[in-house]
């Protein structure tokens, strides 16, 4: 991550020059990685107190997986052990907040192994997966037992719809807003409560860990788009307050190594995230769109980043004449 010092560098050369001008800043993998845990705490606070001790369980299971198998693998790899940036507790609450509160434990381990193991290790490690490995995680999940990552319930312990789910099967009755903004709703653990997903947001924006603009751009285009596919005006508020979206936008599409970082390649970035999130909600096979969206647009991210890289000032002009 550009300008962002590291606990400990490893470099494959021994000396790294490039041209100026050069960031400087003080900011820490770990403390970045801490500001995102504090941000996450309301929201884990809300699933435990909406999902009861199966969410604590599946919040410590998950955590503890994915830092053992990170410090497992770099341990195999023989390399440096850096657990205590605290990259593979995020990840590991991530994916918590993925899952349904009545998975079993094996589950969230399997889980934490492929995010860790898959996705993130065999890649070289952070900052080197070009996905983000709780949602890639999510993905296989879903994919090898489809069963039990859609057997949603509500707080009272009842297997019950999502909102998103009602409004695609045209079947049930929504929750009042005020019960989706306070969390009150099926789904996974995470993603229920909006306003307390919003409180670690605006910490995040606050601390300039995050950059606001693709978490709102990424919202906006979904409304968008959704209304310009023929949506009733009056859904739109269940699409945005409903399923992952919040969750998705300012915690895991602001992923930093999965994401561009050129400034019009997150536009686009984001704008993909809306449009896919859109067309997946209204015509794919399931209700939720999200993870599938900044999956597939993580893979764009390099082609974005190469279509979208600044100009350089100041480079001598080749002498066609030579």
């Amino acid at each position: 991550m550009e300008g962002i010092k590291t606990d400990s560098v490893v470099l494959d050369d021994m000396l790294t020059v490039s041209a100026a001008p050069h960031i400087r800043s003080n900011e820490s993998v770990r403390r970045i990685m801490l500001d995102v845990v504090i941000a996450l705490v309301p929201a884990m606070i809300g699933s435990i107190y909406f999902f009861g001790l199966n969410a604590l369980k599946l919040l410590l299971v998950t955590t503890i997986s994915a830092v053992f198998f990170e410090a497992a693998m770099q341990k195999l790899f023989k390399k440096e052990i850096r657990i205590r940036d605290l990259s593979a507790v995020v990840t590991g609450i991530l994916l918590a907040f993925n899952l349904p509160a009545g998975a079993p434990w094996w589950v969230a381990v399997f889980g934490a192994g492929f995010a860790i193991i898959v996705v993130k290790e065999l890649f070289g490690g952070i900052g080197s997966n070009f996905m983000n490995p709780a949602l890639a995680a999510r993905a296989a999940l879903v994919a090898s037992w489809p069963g039990i990552m859609s057997n949603y319930v509500n707080p009272d312990g009842m297997s019950a719809a999502t909102p998103l789910a009602i409004l695609k099967d045209g079947a049930g009755s929504l929750p009042s807003i005020q019960r989706m903004l306070i969390g009150d709703i099926g789904g996974v653990i995470g993603e229920t409560s909006v306003i307390l997903l919003l409180i670690g947001a605006a910490y995040l924006i606050i601390r300039k860990v995050i950059d606001w603009k693709i978490p709102a751009i990424y919202i906006a285009t979904t409304a968008i788009f959704l209304l310009l596919f023929g949506v009733d005006s009056n859904a739109i508020i269940y699409h945005i307050l409903g399923g992952g979206l919040i969750l998705g936008a300012f915690f895991m599409a602001t992923d930093y190594s999965s994401s561009p970082v050129t400034p019009k390649g997150r536009i686009i970035f984001a704008i993909g995230c809306g449009f896919l999130t859109a067309l997946f909600r209204l015509y794919g096979s399931m209700p939720e769109g999200v993870s599938y969206s900044i999956l597939l647009m993580n893979v764009a991210s390099p082609v974005i980043e190469k279509w979208t890289k600044p100009r350089v000032f100041g480079e001598v002009k080749r002498n066609e004449n030579r």
